[in-house]
């Protein structure tokens, strides 16, 4: 398996550089519109290789991606962890309620531990 990895991750990568290769040519990038630069006297502009542009795009949808879903599963994360904390909670309070009783342990509580009852 971990050379099918690696026959992957080296696909990849040749593919990448053979992108790369075929898309050396520089692109000028302007931050605005022409005519709206002229308004604000105001134009940022870049020159790059159109590769680097690809490459840079497809790294920011994936992080656009990861942030996106994070945001989205938050509602599930906090309803985990709320259930995490009540169950530690009812936990501790069992463990209370056994030291409490001794010797005379709960019908209910020896079937939850899988132990027998106490006749």
């Amino acid at each position: 398996m971990r050379y099918i990895r690696y026959l992957f991750l080296g696909s990849i990568g040749i593919i990448l550089l053979v992108v790369a290769l075929a898309n050396r040519g520089d692109v000028t990038l302007t931050a605005l519109p022409a005519e709206i630069a002229g308004v604000l006297n105001w134009n940022y502009t870049v020159s790059l290789p159109l590769f680097l542009i690809i490459f840079a795009s497809i790294v920011a949808g994936i992080l656009i991606g990861f942030v996106w879903e994070w945001l989205r599963e938050y509602k599930h994360r906090a309803e985990a962890s709320t259930q995490r904390r009540e169950r530690e909670r009812l936990e501790r309070e069992m463990t209370e309620l056994k030291g409490k009783n001794g010797a005379n342990e709960d019908d209910v509580l020896a079937m939850l531990d899988g132990g027998t009852a106490a006749r």
